[in-house]
């Protein structure tokens, strides 16, 4: 598989980890729409949100068990927001879910 987030969470690739278990990895966006902008993927390929089903759900449950830690250590005390994108339509650049963490600053309300 030629999955560029497979690689990282695989440590082929290098990142600025800032969270790992077992399960989910967690490392700052090399290209930040934020202050703070943190992926947070499962290590288990997962295409998007549209890929989640009764097998592999307990990825999605660790991730958001886990970026409240994430945030926290992060510095994101006034709050953050979590985006994942699904699709072309969705604007997903990466076909491996993951979610954004964004903080750092009050964000604009609007999204397009």
């Amino acid at each position: 598989m030629d999955c560029i987030f497979c690689k990282i969470a695989a440590g082929e690739i290098p990142s600025t980890k800032v969270f790992e278990n077992d399960k989910i990895l967690a490392f700052n966006d090399v290209n930040p729409q934020a202050p703070v902008h943190i992926l947070v993927i499962p290590k288990e390929h997962i295409a998007s949100a549209d890929g989640i089903n009764a097998d592999n759900a307990h990825l999605v449950s660790e991730i958001f068990k886990n970026i409240p830690q994430i945030a926290a250590q992060a510095g994101l005390e006034n709050g953050y927001r979590i985006i994942t994108n699904i699709g072309n339509d969705g604007c997903q650049s990466v076909k491996h879910m993951h979610f954004h963490v964004l903080g750092g600053k009050k964000l604009a309300e609007k999204m397009c």
